[in-house]
């Protein structure tokens, strides 16, 4: 009797043994599906405390469990670029997209991890296929035009801002870009008069106008003229530099001047440079441009050939750094050629009320644009600079520096000048 009451309890047709069997997959599913919640739950919990090394310690455990969990898969693409291991992660994201090429988020997560590696046109082509599946969201909006930014294709970056703002109209990146755009200039024309005051002969000056042009993302230009009257003497010079970025990072740069017959400064100069521009994801460093140049002045009774390397490292909240090493090279009739040492650092700072200033040291013949700042003197120079921001295009620019020579030498000097933007 208990033994048909018992078969009687179960839904009519099932035997005991299937309805036993299909306890056990359910609660097998059950448990499945606990473990599943458990692991992503887990590597969350880490992210959010910025333990990355643990989160990704979670997920390589769940992969050794479950080798195709794409899911797993995607938190480690997504882990592995955290960490700065990019082409890792671009291969977990191409993994899960063979399977899913359509799931947006793993997208636009291979497409800002292409773009950390500097490979915007292939960041551009995924952005492009996250679009066409998902065409107003303003993620995937923001990501192509800044990516249209950085490949210089600046009239197709304006309207990617310009849809943005079709879809969300307050949309403070969208707004800044655009702001940013109706800012731009090609010119800068700067008007400048440097003195120097020094305690062992009479005071020297210099007028000077200049014209810096960036034409596009690829060319750029200096013209100048400086007016010199030195000890004595009365110079002009006139010079001219071109400078050619062939990718976004780095760039080539030629240059040169002439002056007419006189003691005072360079007859002729060239130089050649080449430079290069990092960027980091990091609170203390921001980028750094390195650029090395090799410059030639010729004077009349002397030559100096210049090996120099400088360093601008960009740093938070505005501040940057500035280091020289110079090398020369410097010869004159009737004695053996020389080689001496220079250098120069510069720190520059942010300031309220639209000022920006620095300080600066320098060490050695710094300059050599001048026949006084050559030869075997030893100096150092301290000194300091503001910048004001007089309205939206204009700036006046100021300096004021002391340089201690060796014999008991001194000079003094001051700067300004006015700069406008068009």
């Amino acid at each position: 009797m208990n033994a048909v009451k018992n078969i009687s309890s179960y839904p009519r047709g099932w035997s005991p043994a299937v309805c036993i069997a299909i306890l056990f997959f359910l609660q097998a599913f059950h448990a499945s599906g606990q473990t599943i919640e458990d692991w992503q739950q887990h590597v969350r919990i880490e992210v959010q405390e910025q333990h990355f090394d643990a989160a990704l310690a979670i997920v390589e455990q769940r992969l050794a469990e479950a080798s195709d969990d794409l899911e797993a898969h995607g938190w480690r693409g997504r882990l592995l670029a955290w960490k700065g291991r990019w082409p890792e992660g671009e291969a977990e994201f191409r993994l899960v997209l063979r399977t899913f090429p359509d799931d947006v988020d793993v997208l636009t997560s291979l497409s800002d991890v292409l773009l950390w590696q500097q490979k915007w046109q292939d960041s551009l082509q995924i952005i492009d296929q996250a679009r066409k599946i998902s065409s107003s969201n303003p993620d995937i909006l923001v990501r192509r035009a800044r990516l249209l930014s950085l490949l210089g294709r600046v009239p197709d970056a304006r309207s990617a801002y310009q849809e943005i703002l079709k879809f969300d109209p307050e949309n403070q990146t969208a707004k800044t870009a655009m702001a940013d755009f109706g800012q731009a200039t090609i010119h800068e024309l700067r008007v400048g008069d440097d003195v120097d005051f020094f305690n062992y002969t009479g005071t020297a000056q210099t007028q000077g106008i200049n014209l810096s042009s960036r034409w596009n993302e690829q060319w750029s230009t200096v013209l100048g003229v400086g007016i010199y009257q030195r000890f004595g003497e009365n110079a002009a010079q006139f010079l001219a530099s071109t400078a050619f970025h062939f990718t976004h990072n780095d760039w080539v740069g030629v240059g040169g001047a002439v002056a007419d017959h006189q003691q005072v400064v360079p007859t002729h100069e060239a130089f050649v440079e080449y430079g290069h521009a990092f960027r980091f994801r990091n609170h203390w460093l921001q980028g750094l441009e390195s650029s090395y140049q090799q410059h030639w002045y010729w004077y009349n009774g002397a030559h100096v050939l210049t090996f120099t390397t400088n360093q601008i490292v960009y740093l938070p909240r505005n501040w940057t750094w500035t280091l020289a090493v110079i090398g020369a090279r410097t010869g004159f009739p009737g004695t053996s050629v020389a080689w001496e040492p220079s250098g120069w650092s510069k720190l520059g700072f942010p300031l309220p009320r639209h000022f920006t200033g620095n300080i600066f040291y320098a060490v050695g013949t710094e300059n050599y644009s001048q026949i006084d700042q050559i030869g075997r003197i030893a100096g150092h120079t301290y000194g300091g600079g503001l910048r004001y921001q007089l309205a939206e295009r204009q700036d006046l620019t100021g300096y004021v520096s002391r340089q201690y020579r060796n014999l008991n030498q001194t000079v003094t000097s001051f700067g300004l000048s006015y700069g406008i933007h068009f």
